[in-house]
C-alpha cells in the first residue's frame, strides 16, 4: 500500500504529524475522522512500502553485535538510514542483512525504526522493540540500544553456558547408547548361537541370560517398530506441548523435577531480573514491562505470576506482594524488589537480582557436570557389564556339567 505524509490537529489544538499506510488518500482521511481527528495536509511520499518478507530468526549473537555498531554509530550523529545501510553491508548473516535493507527502506519511507522492526517478530522479540521504541521516545536511542546490547551479552553467556555445561553429559550418553545397541543387536545374537551350538536350550539358561537374549530378539526383530513409537511419542508429547494445557502442564513438570528443576527456576529468575531491569532502566512503564517480561521469561506457569503481578498493580497494589503470594519467587527476591520499589531504584535491585542468579546458576552447572560424569560412566560400566555376565554365565554351567561328567566317568572307569 502507498505511504502518506500527514498533519492534523489534536483534541488540544497542537498540531501532530506522522506517516502511515492507507490504501489511498481518502481512506486516511475517513480513518482518522473515525478518531474525532481532522487531516489539514497530506502527501503521498510512497507509492508503495516495500513487502514485508518472513526471513526467519536471527542469532543473538549478530543482534548483539548489530545493537553494539549502531548504538556507536548513533552516538557519532550518523542518521539512522545511514547506519541501517552501512550495517547490513557489513554483516555477515545473510537474514540480518535482508532484514536491515527493508528496514532502512520503511525508515527512509518515514516509518519510525520500532514499527519498521516490529514487522520482523522472528527476528526482533517484544522486549528489543520495546527498548527501541522507549529509546526513540525519549531521545536516547543509543543508550537503550547499548542496554540491549549488554542484556543480548548476558543471555548469550548463560546460554551458552547452559550448552558447554550440558555438551559432555550428552556426548557421553550417545556413545553409551551406541555401545549398548551395537552389543545387543550385533554381540548378543552371535553369542546365543553358539550357547544353542553348546547344547543349552532357553530353559537351561540363566534369568539374566534370557532378559537379555529377550531384549536382543526385540530389538534386531522389531527394531523397526520399536523407533516408530519413539517418535510417535515424541512427535505426540511436541502436539501437546503446543496447546495451552500441554505447555502449562510440561512447565510445571520442568520446575517440579529434581535438581534440573531448580535449575531451571534459577535461569527463569535471572531472565525475570534482567529483562525487567533493563526495561525499567530504559524508560520503560512498569506495566509495560511486566506484558514484556511476561513473555520472555521462559515459562508459562511464572509468565502468569507476572500477568497477575501486573493486574494487581494496576488495581493499586505494591509489586512485592503478588509475587509473594505466587510461591513462585524466592522471599530474597521479593524482599529486594520491595526495597527497591520503596527507594525508587527497582532497576538497580533487579540487575542485583539477575547478577546473583546468573552466578547461582554457573555454580549449579559446574556441581551438576561434576555430578553427572561419574555417574553416567558407572551406569555405562554397569550397562556393558551385565551384558558381559549375563553372557558369561550359561559358560559356568557347561563347565561344571563337563566336570561332573569327568568326575562320573573316573568313578565307572575304577
Amino acid at each position: 500500500m502507498p505511504v502518506y505524509s500527514y498533519t492534523f490537529r489534536d483534541a488540544s489544538g497542537g498540531v501532530q504529524k506522522g506517516t502511515a499506510e492507507a490504501e489511498s488518500e481518502d481512506f486516511l482521511r475517513k480513518r482518522f475522522e473515525e478518531q474525532g481527528f481532522t487531516i489539514t495536509e497530506v502527501q503521498m511520499i510512497r507509492a508503495k512500502a516495500p513487502k514485508t518478507k518472513n526471513y526467519g530468526k536471527v542469532k543473538l549473537t549478530h543482534l548483539s553485535v548489530f545493537c553494539r555498531q549502531f548504538s556507536t554509530m548513533v552516538d557519532a550523529g550518523v542518521s539512522l538510514v545511514r547506519c541501517l545501510d552501512v550495517l547490513s553491508q557489513q554483516t555477515g548473516d545473510p537474514k540480518l542483512k535482508k532484514i536491515l535493507m527493508e528496514i532502512g527502506e520503511r525508515v527512509e519511507g518515514g516509518e519510525s525504526l520500532s514499527r519498521a522492526m516490529q514487522r520482523h517478530p522472528k527476528a526482533f522479540s517484544n522486549l528489543f522493540i520495546g527498548l527501541i521504541k522507549a529509546g526513540e521516545v525519549g531521545g536516547v536511542l543509543e543508550e537503550s540500544l547499548q542496554r540491549l546490547s549488554h542484556f543480548l551479552e548476558k543471555d548469550v553467556e548463560l546460554r551458552r553456558k547452559v550448552k558447554s555445561a550440558m555438551t559432555y553429559p550428552v556426548l557421553v550418553f550417545v556413545m553409551a547408547a551406541g555401545i549398548t545397541t551395537f552389543l545387543v543387536y550385533w554381540f548378543v545374537p552371535q553369542w546365543a548361537n553358539i550357547l544353542a551350538d553348546l547344547g543349552l536350550k532357553s530353559n537351561d539358561l540363566p534369568a539374566p541370560t534370557k532378559l537379555l537374549i529377550a531384549i536382543s530378539d526385540v530389538v534386531k526383530n522389531d527394531g523397526l517398530i520399536v523407533i516408530a513409537c519413539l517418535v510417535a511419542i515424541f512427535f505426540a508429547w511436541r502436539l501437546f506441548v503446543s496447546t495451552r494445557f500441554g505447555r502449562r502442564v510440561a512447565d510445571r513438570l520442568r520446575l517440579k523435577i529434581p535438581i534440573f528443576g531448580k535449575l531451571h527456576h534459577k535461569i527463569c529468575m535471572a531472565r525475570f531480573s534482567r529483562t525487567m531491569g533493563t526495561l525499567l532502566t530504559s524508560g520503560v512503564p512498569i506495566l509495560q514491562a511486566m506484558e514484556t517480561v511476561a513473555g520472555t521469561v521462559g515459562n508459562t506457569i511464572m509468565s502468569d505470576a507476572v500477568l497477575e503481578a501486573r493486574a494487581r498493580i494496576r488495581e493499586g497494589d505494591r509489586i512485592g506482594d503478588p509475587l509473594e503470594e505466587s510461591r513462585l519467587f524466592p522471599p530474597m527476591v521479593v524482599h529486594m524488589i520491595g526495597v527497591g520499589e520503596e527507594s525508587g531504584s527497582l532497576d538497580f535491585m533487579l540487575q542485583k537480582i539477575a547478577d546473583f542468579y546468573e552466578s547461582e546458576v554457573e555454580a549449579q552447572l559446574a556441581s551438576l557436570t561434576a555430578a553427572l560424569e561419574p555417574i553416567m560412566i558407572v551406569g555405562l560400566g554397569f550397562v556393558v557389564g551385565y551384558i558381559v555376565v549375563s553372557m558369561f554365565l550359561p559358560l559356568v554351567k557347561v563347565i561344571q556339567d563337563l566336570s561332573s561328567g569327568a568326575g562320573d566317568s573316573d568313578s565307572s572307569g575304577e
